[in-house]
């Protein structure tokens, strides 16, 4: 139940401890801001929105254009500066005076590193699925419960098997993310108040356990389940959603769905479009709204078959996730997230004593399922709980009318989010399998990680760790604000071993890459092999030995980070995730063989005149809008419009070709980061790419770009940095319908960052 509202105060944002404030005019109001927490440097930046709004005109009113002219050299040094020249980016960093972004700073954890990592096992099949009402079939009508759609391929059809049947339901269920008692503490690392279930203050300084918070899951769990699948036997899911059943009366708080639709996307599977869950196909068929509403079910039928039925074709780690339109980043963010590994007979089944040789030790079950030991995924997501003292509003409170533009001290201790931030959305609890700080004792001997981010705005960058002193809070060595994000640091952490790279977003690399770190952005899959036999001086692990995953990349907010190993590091920045502790003082038993270099999975060729194409190519630019509101983020100069297909931007040849390919063919796509400072992980749904350019460089042989070695792979999603433009080769084959493309910082796609194409 959302919890009665009561009158609301003007918009102001909201700081504490300011000991004084500056008001600031736009068009929809007067601001204030608390002028002792902005650095000196920094006191010019006026909102994104704020900006947008005021326009050119306004800004020059206000004294803003000389602003920013001085902050040029800054703002170029961040990538702030578009083709608009200074004026464009001071329209993008001359930000919070007008419009500040207020988050709650999340309790302390005070016991980390006590919880152990939840490992998910494989999801059974439901074994009475010829007995529901309403049985899986390839007839007409039967593939939702709407009765308006059918499957366009059933897996006969490929000359494949009757699907394996799994029963998912969207369900409202609590979870908590610690087990550990947690401080509160305020922006400034001090004690601070906090409050009851009834919204009731408790003195500050007094240690408190965190409630569970509401999430919307997939079978009661965050992550929710995991599917092992295999090619060459197809799976089909039955997705109910039941997010209008709450029996424990939990509160859903102010974000979610407001309808409680949900829409499944198994991303990024070769799927016919009535089965690939977006938003261009349930706009337009099936449902005809933004997802499935309460009490509708509908049959996605996942046939586990490559592209042309190639084995270079073949991937291995997908994930599936709510993708309703315009709520994907809240859902997502309440838990609609599940996994499925995805298993080849041939090379890589889950045996290491066939094919590759990978890590991993199968165990069948009669059901046709199976489990495989060291073979771990690690779903990392970021989170902020609630303070009860930060004002939760934004463009979004018409939809909770009784929630917005106001405190909820009642929700304490509860998921926190916000639906439209300027920045996009970071968190600063990180969580790894749902859980803060997490702890696995590994036996000596090689393990497989598949590495899902499932954030929302967040990238990382990992490195393995060994420390002396130990995880530190930071509040107490003197960090404030942003800089508590993470929470612990190991601040004499040095590197101990590497990883060992062996698939990317795409499925198996071509060989496999030693990497001292990588960094993982929204919706991007990297599998890595971590040998816990010994240091990478050679020297061997003993018992009780403990090695840290790592995060070194600082994301103050969802523009992009600040520091990372690539670009202007911070050596006091280690924040740790994971602690890995030996466990044994012999090695383990290990089948398993690989190493650097070691070859993998062959790349599907290129054709040899790909560069003929580059004249033809479709080209998309990703950029902010000028409208603000829900149309903030656009592709091509347009919001997305679930009922066209887009139109690509003027070619070499002169041409703006629609999306819309043949079945069957090939082409070139361009995506172009339009600037502003920003970066976008950009999603193409249903077949991966080869990037064959990026910023005008050739990146089609092996070791073209050491800084991006990933681009000699398959991918599904584009990582852009500022102003970058990325040239990509995929096909269309197998289906047709409508799909897809969007950023995957949800907070992106959720305001229009999204296109639709089709294959006919």
């Amino acid at each position: 139940m959302l919890v009665p509202g009561t009158d609301a105060g003007p918009r102001r944002a909201q700081s504490k401890g300011a000991s004084s404030v500056k008001k600031f005019w736009t068009p929809d109001g007067e601001y204030e801001v608390p002028a002792p927490e902005v650095p000196p440097d920094d006191r010019l930046r006026l909102s994104r929105r704020g900006f947008l709004r005021v326009g050119a005109g306004g800004a020059a009113a206000v004294g803003l254009a000389a602003a920013g002219i001085r902050l040029g050299p800054q703002l170029a040094a961040q990538g702030f500066l578009s083709p608009d020249g200074v004026f464009g980016a001071a329209s993008v960093e001359l930000a919070d005076a007008v419009y500040t972004e207020v988050f709650p700073t999340t309790p302390l954890v005070l016991k980390p590193f006590t919880d152990p990592l939840p490992i998910p096992q494989a999801a059974k099949p439901d074994p009475d699925f010829r007995s529901w009402p309403s049985p899986p079939g390839p007839g007409d009508g039967q593939q939702n419960s709407l009765g308006n759609e059918r499957h366009q391929i059933w897996s006969s059809g490929l000359g494949l098997p009757d699907p394996i049947v799994y029963s998912i339901d969207q369900t409202v269920a609590p979870h908590s993310f610690t087990s550990s008692q947690v401080l509160p503490i305020t922006n400034l690392g001090q004690p601070a108040v906090s409050y009851d279930p009834a919204g009731q203050p408790v003195a500050a300084g007094t240690a408190r356990s965190l409630p569970a918070s509401t999430m919307y899951t997939f079978n009661g769990t965050f992550p929710g389940p995991m599917i092992n699948a295999q090619y060459g036997k197809p799976a089909l899911v039955r997705f109910t959603n039941r997010l209008n059943e709450n029996d424990q009366n939990l509160d859903r708080q102010d974000f979610g769905s407001p309808g409680w639709e949900s829409l499944v996307h198994l991303h990024n599977a070769h799927t016919a479009s009535e089965s690939d869950g977006n938003p261009h196909y349930s706009m337009t068929r099936g449902p005809r709204a933004r997802g499935f509403g309460p009490g509708l079910w509908v049959d996605q039928l996942y046939l586990n078959y490559p592209a042309d039925n190639l084995d270079s074709e073949k991937q291995s780690f997908f994930w599936f996730h709510d993708h309703t339109m315009d709520f994907t980043g809240s859902n997502v963010y309440k838990g609609l997230v599940g996994l499925y590994p995805i298993y080849d007979p041939k090379l890589d089944n889950g045996d290491e004593r066939r094919g590759l040789r990978l890590p991993g030790v199968r165990t069948n079950h009669s059901d046709g399922t199976f489990d495989v030991a060291y073979d771990i995924p690690l779903v990392f997501a970021d989170f902020r709980i609630d303070d009860g003292v930060t004002v939760h509003h934004d463009i979004h409170d018409a939809q909770f009318p009784s929630s917005g533009n106001k405190t909820h001290p009642e929700w304490w201790g509860k998921t926190f989010f916000k639906h439209f931030p300027s920045h996009g959305f970071v968190g600063d609890l990180f969580t790894v399998n749902g859980t803060a700080f997490p702890t696995l004792k590994v036996k000596r001997r090689k393990y497989r990680f598949r590495f899902l981010d499932a954030s929302v705005s967040r990238i990382y960058e990992f490195q393995l760790m060994s420390s002396t002193q130990g995880p530190k809070a930071a509040k107490d060595l003197g960090y404030t604000l942003d800089e508590l994000q993470g929470q612990y640091r190991i601040q004499d952490g040095q590197q101990c071993m590497r990883f060992l790279q062996i698939a990317s977003d795409g499925g198996l690399l071509p060989f496999a890459i030693t990497r001292n770190s990588f960094e993982l952005w929204p919706a991007k899959r990297r599998e890595v092999v971590i040998d816990f036999t010994k240091y990478q001086d050679g020297s061997p692990t003993s018992n009780g030995d403990v090695i840290y995953l790592t995060n070194v990349m600082k994301m103050p907010d969802g523009r992009m980070w600040s520091n990372s190993t690539r670009s202007n590091p911070d050596p006091n920045y280690k924040i740790p995730m994971v602690k890995f502790v030996i466990d044994g003082a012999r090695p383990a038993t290990d089948n398993s063989q690989v190493s650097n270099g070691k070859a993998l999975r062959p790349l599907p060729p290129l054709p040899t005149n790909w560069q003929s194409m580059l004249a033809d190519r479709t080209i998309f630019e990703v950029k902010r809008g000028s409208l603000g509101g829900e149309t903030e983020w656009l592709i091509n100069g347009v919001a997305f419009d679930p009922n066209n297909v887009a139109t690509g931007l003027l070619n070499p040849n002169g041409k703006t070709p629609k999306a819309q390919q043949a079945k069957g063919s090939f082409n070139l796509w361009e995506l172009r980061n339009g600037g502003g400072g920003w970066v976008h992980p950009f999603h193409l749904h249903m077949e991966e790419h080869r990037t064959v350019m990026r910023n005008g460089k050739d990146v089609t042989a092996r070791n073209s770009d050491p800084v991006r070695p990933d681009d000699y792979s398959r991918e599904d999603l584009v990582a852009l940095d500022p102003s970058e433009s990325v040239i990509v080769y995929r096909g269309f084959r197998t289906f047709t319908g409508p799909y897809v493309a969007h950023c995957h910082n949800l907070m992106h796609e959720d305001h229009s960052m999204m296109f639709g194409w089709e294959i006919v």
